[in-house]
């Protein structure tokens, strides 16, 4: 046996070393050890001996004992076997880690095969599954496994939020029983790829949602159907928490519920970081005492694009989209048809939201039909706000303590049975520029301000248009109490009934009648 640095030894008949075997159960666990020896038993029948000197040898001291040779040949058969299942090449050459080199494992249609399949992901680290295609992968019981889960950072955060909202301090604790997922808990990067597949909850299954997303972990799930979840905590059908993210992209989410009483998200609760694109949203709830978000609710960082969000329905706010002291971004989507007590469509509450060339339409809520936001900023840019229902104030859009820069927008057709029938403001910043209000209603026995009401704050008009606005009192385009008023001279105020502004209990320039 050559033992010179750089020499390399004739390969001998190979006999199993018991070291490997060993080691590689107990390295890698059982399942690890078991798809080790599978991955060393074709290198052993499939490898080229005469590229063995492309391989470089072990430096071997003088002294070492024959069985040597043997241990060297198990460790690179290990490791060999090792880089086959990372997506590596027979020549040794590793896959880079990030370069979407890992093999997609195929799930066959069987409920207990997608759960064997997310158990031995998260026993290796993250995997990359595609079910079969429109198959129905049907639940009937939570999935029981210890959670290992400490919940430390959420813990941590929400002592940080009871310091600073002394009342938050009496919600009750979390029952770890209702925080229950059919499939089991996403660790590690996993991406599940449905090929028009649907996973469902059995109408007769205990309470418990699909996917639960925990620190460290990242789900990435596209092209599936979930449907009929239903969680007593956060998340119908999802939950992130705060430490972990998740990509759900051209995915449908439907008949979904949320029981929280203090939280939501009938479709998806986000705490950590979530995107979300080319997916629906239908007929969700959040339906706890206040539940938030009948579709989404946001508390963390949330990227939204080219999504729908139809029928959906909250108890507080939010029947469509909820973000809760979270970030959001919200491009070219849809709102419709989806109820609340407050922000039928969306509403932004403690946050930083920013809509953007989206649609939010025929939504209904008590207070803001459309959007509401209170305590909070949200930026509206090329949005159409159009006949949604107010059975209080701000048909189409209400802000409470809030900064609303409304831009480039069409807010149209919307009806309060209190006051503002297109955009209520109070103790807010209200910015309209380059927009048009326009045939809008305030309904009620004494509903004023058919276009916008704004009282104890300020409101602005640059370039845009209040038209066409109806109001039972006067005037019906613009009422201002107790609030600065201004309006360029390139605002029209014009045909609003029974007055433009006339009736208004602060003078507004540039508008007569």
């Amino acid at each position: 046996m050559t033992t010179n640095q750089g020499g390399r030894r004739a390969a001998p008949p190979r006999r199993r070393s018991r070291w490997f075997l060993a080691g590689g159960l107990v390295a890698g666990g059982l399942v690890a050890g078991a798809a080790g020896l599978t991955g060393v038993s074709a290198v052993a029948a499939d490898r080229d001996l005469s590229a063995a000197s492309d391989v470089p040898a072990l430096a071997l001291r003088a002294d070492d004992r024959s069985d040597e040779g043997h241990r060297g040949d198990a460790v690179e058969d290990r490791d060999h076997a090792r880089e086959e299942r990372r997506g590596g090449k027979p020549d040794g050459r590793p896959a880079r880690p990030g370069q979407g080199q890992r093999p997609e494992v195929p799930v066959p249609c069987d409920s207990a095969k997608l759960i064997s399949a997310l158990v031995r992901a998260n026993a290796e680290g993250g995997a990359d599954l595609r079910l079969a295609s429109k198959c129905t992968y049907e639940l009937t019981h939570a999935f029981q496994q210890p959670d290992e889960y400490d919940g430390g950072i959420r813990d941590a955060r929400e002592a940080a939020d009871s310091a600073e909202n002394p009342g938050d301090a009496e919600a009750p604790p979390r029952n770890p029983q209702h925080d229950r997922a059919g499939l089991p808990v996403i660790y590690h990067p996993i991406s599940i790829r449905g090929e028009g597949a649907t996973i469902v909850r059995d109408v007769h299954a205990e309470a418990f949602r699909f996917f639960t997303v925990r620190d460290g972990g990242e789900l990435t799930l596209s092209d599936v159907v979930l449907r009929n979840g239903l969680s007593a905590a956060e998340g119908g059908s999802i939950h992130v928490v705060h430490g972990a993210s998740a990509v759900v992209e051209r995915t449908t989410i439907v008949d979904s519920t949320s029981l929280s009483a203090e939280g939501g998200g009938g479709g998806i609760f986000n705490d950590g970081h979530l995107a979300v694109a080319g997916s629906t949203f239908v007929d969700n709830h959040a339906a706890g005492t206040a539940g938030k978000g009948g579709g989404l609710l946001n508390g963390g960082v949330l990227s939204l694009e080219t999504s729908q969000f139809r029928g959906n329905s909250a108890v507080a706010y939010g029947g469509g989209l909820a973000n809760y002291r979270g970030a959001a971004e919200v491009h070219s989507s849809t709102f419709a048809h989806n109820n609340a007590a407050q922000g039928g469509g969306v509403a932004s509450f403690s946050a930083r939201t920013r809509v953007a060339d989206t649609k939010v339409v025929g939504n209904t809520a008590q207070t803001g039909g459309g959007i509401a936001n209170s305590d909070a900023l949200i930026f509206l840019r090329g949005l159409e706000v159009r006949d949604n229902t107010a059975t209080g104030n701000g048909g189409g859009i209400s802000t409470f303590q809030g900064l609303v820069p409304l831009d480039d927008s069409v807010v149209s057709g919307n009806t309060a049975r209190g006051s503002g029938g297109g955009i209520h403001a109070q103790k807010s910043n209200l910015l309209v520029r380059r927009s048009e209000v326009e045939r809008n209603h305030a309904v009620g026995a004494k509903s004023t301000g058919g276009g916008i009401f704004a009282t104890l704050g300020q409101v602005s008009l640059y370039s845009s248009r209040v038209a066409g606005n109806v109001a039972t009192v006067k005037p019906g385009g613009l009422f201002a109490d107790k609030a600065r008023v201004r309006v360029d001279d390139e605002t029209d105020i014009i045909d609003n009934e029974p007055t433009n502004c006339e009736g208004s209990r602060v003078p507004v320039a540039n508008c007569f009648r």
